[in-house]
Parts: structure tokens; sequence; C-alpha cells
């Protein structure tokens, strides 16, 4: 059997708003019952107390009593002061309780269903009590002749007359009552119509499940989650988007433009067009950014989604430097079969001693780099990297050179210098030289062989430093080409920069990020060749931030 399925949240609130307007109409109506009963009751004692009060007091009334026939004169006055004042009936009746007047004349001389002793005491009294007409609030009055009672008036109104009044006002009241049910009911539908559209009709368990599954989602994703709403404040950020921004807990609710943030990122946050897999910097890392607007009739906020790029872009990096000792180890080896085949005619040719000689030395003029990096850089990584990057120069014309003051022994590194890091600054710094060392040479025209007529090229070269100085370790990179500006100092560490066109210009960024993170300085100078010189220093006893 299939369960019915939960009433949707608004309609919950619905049936209990109409309820709870209900109540409170049917409790203000019967308040207001018993308010207006209770003011109607008041006011018989009252319009009774003045009838009879007014009646004892009368002249004629006094003199009547001390006639013979009290009746005959007191009947009629007693009518016209009833029909008057408005009141049900005007009884005067004798200190013994014998009527003298009644509206209905048969009870006249008769005992008066009452209490009047009270009244014989010189007391006014009110009292509700059954009578010949029925039960009526009534008020009692003796008739003074100078110091002595002789008379006593009594005037009432019946609790029929009263309850027909009643009826009266409890049917205007329940038309007020059931126009504000009416209007509070219509006012609740309208508002619970409104809350079942931005709930889209889910009833309160799907809504708390929805809560529950959101938060363990927005805090289960590594990828950070960002949302601004309309005045471009972080309305929502998960645990992934705080450790990728370095935003602290208070973050909710501030601007973005406070943040700190990179101009660049910023500007991508803000921007009204959708972004998709832009890259950008931060301090310590490379993040990869996707933004989409929320709209509604009008612009709502922005929704962004962060991955964190920074491992991925090392790897490629690596990737590439990989591919580069491919390319350079191809080529070597088509060399090395040129120079056999050069060694191998020369034996045939019966030149043996020239043979040697010639092999002789590509061996050594291989094995001097190697030996001379081998020896001076004990750490392996950087090592390895020396030499590969050298293969990678040497097939473009470019000379590298490792100083004669470099000098790092193995394990005098720190766990606080990443060899990925190090390697990330070392590589972009060297490829960054070849590539300028090899444009200037190119724009130059001394890229060529030197041929008949034409002078030896000049030397085209990247110089390299790595060592240990004092508490620091210092690599400097530099180059013979054409340099970098003044003016220009300041934005070559800028993702985006590049003398290579377009799509370039993320390596010297990736390089401050790494110098960053191992709480280093880089700083570029003019060199001694004309061209960029860069040093880096990084502190050997400093953590890496995080």
């Amino acid at each position: 059997m299939r369960i019915p399925r939960p009433r949707s949240l608004a309609g919950q609130l619905f049936a209990m708003q109409v309820v709870l307007v209900a109540a409170i109409v049917a409790g203000c109506a019967l308040f207001a019952y018993l308010t207006d009963r209770a003011q109607a009751e008041e006011t018989a004692r009252l319009q009774s107390t003045a009838t009879a009060t007014a009646v004892a007091r009368s002249p004629s009334v006094i003199a009547a009593a001390r006639s013979d026939r009290p009746a005959e004169a007191l009947q009629p006055y007693a009518e016209d002061v009833r029909r008057g004042a408005g009141v049900n009936f005007v009884v005067v009746m004798a200190p013994d309780g014998t009527r003298w007047s009644h509206p209905e004349p048969d009870e006249i001389g008769r005992k008066y269903l009452g209490h009047i002793d009270e009244a014989l005491r010189g007391e006014t009294f009110s009292e509700k009590h059954l009578g010949v007409l029925g039960p009526s609030i009534r008020t009692v009055v003796p008739v003074y002749d100078g110091e002595r009672i002789t008379a006593v008036v009594s005037a009432g109104i019946t609790i029929q007359r009263i309850s027909e009044q009643m009826r009266q006002q409890v049917v205007a009241l329940l038309l007020v009552a059931g126009a504000a049910l009416a209007l509070g009911g219509l006012g609740t539908y309208v508002i619970n119509a409104r809350l079942r559209r931005h709930t889209h009709g889910m009833n309160a368990a799907e809504l708390s499940r929805m809560h529950d599954y959101h938060e363990a989602a927005l805090h289960a994703v590594r990828e950070g989650l960002l949302m601004l709403d309309g005045r471009r404040r972080i309305a929502l950020v998960n645990d992934g988007a705080r450790e990728l921004l370095g935003l602290d807990a208070d973050a909710v609710g501030r601007p973005v433009a406070e943040l700190g943030l990179p101009a660049r990122l910023t500007g991508a946050l803000l921007a009204a067009e959708p972004r998709v897999d832009e890259v950008h910097l931060t301090a310590d890392r490379v993040i990869v950014v996707n933004t989409s607007p929320v709209v509604g009739g009008e612009r709502r906020g922005t929704v962004a989604t962060l991955r964190d790029h920074t491992e991925l872009q090392s790897l490629s990096g690596e990737l590439d430097s990989e591919r580069g000792f491919t390319q350079a180890l191809r080529s070597q080896a088509h060399e090395a079969a040129n120079r056999l085949h050069t060694v191998v005619s020369l034996i045939e040719l019966g030149r043996a001693d020239e043979a040697v000689d010639f092999a002789t030395a590509e061996l050594e003029l291989a094995q001097t780099l190697t030996d001379r990096v081998v020896d001076a850089v004990g750490e392996p990584v950087l090592a390895a990297l020396l030499l590969g990057k050298a293969a990678q120069a040497n097939e473009r014309g470019v000379e590298l050179v490792l100083a004669a003051d470099s000098r790092i022994d193995d394990g005098v590194l720190p766990p606080s210098l990443p060899a990925r890091d190090l390697v990330t600054i070392l590589g972009n710094l060297i490829d960054n030289a070849v590539d300028a060392a090899s444009d200037a040479a190119a724009r130059s025209g001394d890229t060529t062989s030197p041929g008949l007529g034409r002078p030896p090229r000049a030397r085209v070269t990247v110089t390299v430093t790595a060592r240990t100085d004092g508490d620091e370790l210092l690599i400097r990179v530099y180059d013979t080409g054409a340099g970098v500006a003044p003016d220009r100092v300041d934005e070559v560490f800028h993702r985006g920069w590049s003398t290579n066109g377009s799509g370039r210009g993320l390596g010297l960024a990736l390089v401050q990020q790494a110098v960053h993170r191992g709480r280093g300085r880089v700083t570029l100078t003019e060199g001694p060749d004309g061209g960029a010189d860069f040093v880096v220093r990084l502190p050997l006893d400093a953590g890496v931030s995080v």
C-alpha cells in the first residue's frame, strides 16, 4: 500500500495558521460576548437604580403613600414612568410588601416577590431575582416621608429583554468575527502560497533532510564552493574554499573586495559574465576558477567553484621537463649515431689515431659538465634537473654553465624545502633564461653556424649558481638575453606576463609562488651580460607556509 506523502510545509503552516486565526477570533468573540453581557447587566442595574430613585423621591409618590387609596394614584404614574424610562416594571409597595402598582393590574394588592429588608433599613440595593415577569435585575429604594419610611419602590429590567439585546449584538459580533476569519484566512493563504513557491512544495521532513544533505555535501567535497549575494558579499563558503583562499572563520558577510585576494582573482569573482576554467594564482596556490551568475528577474549573486591546480601544475611542469629530456635524448642519440659513423669512417680510412682523438674529445666534452654538476650539487633531484636542462639548452644552441662557486652537499636542504618547489623554481628560471638567450641570439642572427667568410658566433649562455649562503639557499640564474626594462621589473612575476605571445607567462608566477611558500624572496636585476639576473634566497630553517 502506498504511504501518502505528508502535507507540504506550506500546507501544514496554512492549516495551523487557519486553526490559530479561528481560535483567536473565537476567543475574541467569546470575550466580547461576555464583556458585552456584563456591561448590559451593569447598564440595566444603573438604569433601574436611576428609575427607582427618581420614583422614590417624587413628591407625588410621597403624597400618594399618605393617602387612603395609594394604588389609584400610583398605578397610572408608575406605568407612565415605566414606559418613559424603558424598564420592564416599576412597583411601588407598602412597607409590608403589598403592591400598590404593577404592569399587570391583577398583581396589585398581592405580596411583592423579592427582598425589601435592606430597603426598610434605609439602604438602596440591587439584586437578580425571579418575579412575576420572570428573572430580572432590579433595584429597591426606600421612600422617605420625613424621617419615616412610608413605602418602597422597585424598578427592574427582565433578563429576557437583556438577552434579546445581546442576541442582536451577538449577530453583529459573529458577522465581524466571520469577516475577520475570512480576511485572516485569505492573508494566510496568500502568504503560504508564496512560501509554497519558495519551498517547492516540500514538507518539513524533506526540507530538513535536504539541509542535512546540503551540509554534508558542502563540507565533504574537496573543491571550493563560494556563493556571493547581489551585493558581492560572501553568502556561503565551504571548507575547501576557505583553505584554497586562506579565508578566516568570519568571512561570511564580508565583501569580496575586502578579502585581500589577488586583483585578477577578485575581478573574476566579481565579473558579471561567466568564467570557465580560468587559472589564477594566490600566494600559495594555483586555482582553477569557474563562475556562474545566479539570475531570477534580477542578478541575485554568483556561484563560484574553485579547484586546486597546484599539484597538477607542478606535475605538468615535470611532464614538460620529461618531454624536453626525451627530445634531448632523441637528438643526442641522433648526434651519437653521426659521431659513431664518423669514427667508423675514420677507422675504415686507416686513420685510427684521428678516430681515437675524435671520440675521446667528444666524451670529454660531454663528461666535463656531468662531472662538474655531480661534484658540486649533491642533491640528486637538482643535479638531474641541471643535466636535463643542459641537454635541452644545448639543442637550442645555448650553453648552460654552472658557476664555479656552486656547492650544495647532499642532506643540506631541510624538509621545509620540498624538492618539487626547488624544481619549480630552478626549472622555470632556467627555461625563462634559455628562451631569452635563444630569442636574443635569433634576433641578432648569431644562431647560425660559422661558415666560409663568417666570424665565429657570439657565445650564448645561461649561468646558474646554486649554493648555500649562511643560513640561506642561494639560487641565481642569469643569461645573455635582452634583459627586462627597469619599469617592467614588477610585472614579470604576474600571471600572463610573457614576451613569447599569449598562452604563456605562468612560469615566473609559479616561481614567485614557490618562493613565497618557502618564505623566501626573489629579485630581478640586470646581469653581467646585459640579460636578466634572477636571485632567489630561501631560508634553510623556516617552515613551509600552508
